[in-house]
C-alpha cells in the first residue's frame, strides 16, 4: 500500500505543469516613445529690461509762513486733494491790518506835505522871478519839495510791503495735489520769514507721477552702444517709452515714457538715477510705492521663440532636444533671451528648421529614438 507523502507527488506534479502552463508570453518591444515636436516660432521682437524702482511726486511743497503770528483758521481736512490757489491756513491778521492802516496814513500825510512843497515852489519861481527871493532860497525849496518825493515813495514803499504781509496771513496752496496733516494747531505761535520757519503741512502733485530706479553701469554702456549704433535711441534724447507694474499685479498696466538721465554714475553703488514719468489720472498711484518697470532695450529684431518646458539644463548650460529625420534625439546648446508674448527668446543655437522636442521631454534622452508627432508653438498676447 503506497504511503500518503508518495500519493501527494501526482498532485504537485500536476499543480507544477498547470503553473507552467498559465505564464505569459514575455510583452513584445513597444517602440521609441511618442514626444511632441515643432519647429521654433519666427517672430520680430523687441527686448525689455526690467528695473526696481519707487514712485515720487513730480512736486513737492513744504507751507512754511512768511510772517509771524498765531494761527488762526485751518481751512482743510487732513489728507485731503487741494487745488493751487486754495486758503489752507489764516494766521491773525489783525495785528498785519493795523499796520497796513498806518501805513495808509503815512502815504496820505507824505502826499501831504508834497503838495505844500510843489506849491511853494510854484510861489518860489515866481519871486524869483520878480527878484523878491534870491536864488538860494529858491534852490532850498526846489530840494524841499523833491524830498517830499523821496517821502512819498518810501511811504508808498511801506504800504505795500504792509499789504503784502496782511496777504501773507492767508497761506494757500501753491500747487494742485494732496495735502498731508497739519504739524501745528490753531492757536500756536507761528513763526515765519526765516529759515527755521514753522512747518506747517506738506503738498504733493498727484498727476502725473515720476518713476525713479536705478540702473546699473553694464546697462548704461549698452544702451549707449546701441545708440551710437542707431539701434536704439538714447533716453536722454528721447521718450523711450516705459511699463510698469506693482507688487500686487501681473501685467504691466501702467504705460509711461523715460523724461530724465542723471549726468554722473554714483561712484559708490556703480548705477546711474534714470527717471519715468506715469501718468495718474485716477490717483491710484502714490509716491513711496513700490513698482517693477520695463524698460525698451532694444530695437526691433527677428528672433526664434520657444515655451520654457521645451529647454533644459546640462551642467551650466541651457539645451534643446531636436529631433533628426532618422527619430534620433540630438541636443543642441543655446543662448536664452528674456521672455516675448509668454515664450523664450532663443539667441542662438537653433535653427528655424529645427525639429524641438516641446512635450514629452522626460521621455526622450539624447542618442535615443523616439517618435515625432506635430505640435504647434503658440504665442500669447503681449501684456
Amino acid at each position: 500500500m503506497p504511503s500518503p507523502v508518495r500519493r501527494l507527488y501526482p498532485l504537485v506534479l500536476a499543480l507544477a505543469l498547470a503553473a507552467c502552463g498559465d505564464k505569459h508570453p514575455p510583452a513584445a518591444n513597444a517602440g521609441p516613445p511618442p514626444v511632441t515636436v515643432a519647429q521654433p516660432l519666427p517672430h520680430k521682437i523687441v527686448d525689455w529690461d526690467e528695473f526696481t524702482g519707487r514712485f515720487e511726486a513730480v512736486q513737492t511743497v513744504e507751507l512754511r509762513a512768511r510772517v509771524s503770528g498765531y494761527l488762526d483758521q485751518i481751512k482743510f481736512r487732513d489728507g485731503q486733494l487741494v487745488q493751487k490757489g486754495d486758503l489752507l491756513f489764516v494766521i491773525d491778521p489783525r495785528p498785519f491790518q493795523a499796520t497796513l492802516d498806518k501805513a495808509n496814513a503815512d502815504v496820505q500825510r507824505e502826499k501831504t506835505r508834497q503838495s505844500l512843497a510843489v506849491s511853494e515852489l510854484k510861489r518860489a519861481a515866481q519871486l524869483l522871478a520878480a527878484r523878491a527871493i534870491s536864488q538860494e532860497e529858491y534852490d532850498t525849496r526846489a530840494q524841499a519839495e523833491q524830498e517830499s518825493q523821496a517821502a512819498v515813495a518810501s511811504a508808498t514803499a511801506a504800504a505795500r510791503s504792509a499789504a503784502l504781509d496782511l496777504e501773507f496771513t492767508q497761506i494757500r496752496s501753491p500747487i494742485s495735489g494732496r495735502i498731508g496733516d497739519r504739524k501745528i494747531d490753531i492757536g500756536n505761535l507761528v513763526s515765519g520769514g526765516s529759515a527755521q520757519s514753522t512747518l506747517l503741512a506738506t503738498v504733493v502733485t498727484q498727476d502725473p507721477i515720476y518713476f525713479v530706479f536705478d540702473g546699473s553701469e553694464a546697462d548704461y554702456l549698452r544702451y549707449n552702444r546701441l545708440a551710437l549704433e542707431g539701434k536704439r535711441a538714447s533716453s536722454r534724447d528721447k521718450a523711450n517709452p516705459v511699463f510698469v507694474r506693482l507688487m500686487d499685479e501681473t501685467a504691466w498696466t501702467h504705460k509711461g515714457e523715460m523724461d530724465f538721465v542723471d549726468n554722473r554714475l554714483d561712484p559708490n553703488s556703480g548705477t546711474i538715477r534714470g527717471r519715468a514719468v506715469i501718468p495718474n489720472t485716477d490717483n491710484f498711484l502714490q509716491p513711496g510705492t513700490f513698482g517693477r518697470m520695463r524698460l525698451l532695450g532694444s530695437g526691433e529684431y527677428d528672433a526664434l521663440l520657444l515655451p520654457d518646458e521645451a529647454i533644459a539644463s546640462d551642467q551650466s548650460h541651457k539645451i534643446v532636444l531636436t529631433v533628426a529625420e532618422d527619430g534620433t534625439v540630438v541636443p543642441k546648446p543655446v543662448v536664452l533671451g528674456n521672455l516675448a508674448y509668454g515664450l523664450r527668446v532663443i539667441k542662438s543655437g537653433l535653427a528655424p528648421t529645427d525639429r524641438v522636442i516641446i512635450s514629452g521631454l522626460m521621455r526622450a534622452r539624447p542618442g535615443t529614438k523616439v517618435t515625432p508627432q506635430p505640435g504647434t508653438v503658440t504665442p500669447a498676447a503681449e501684456q
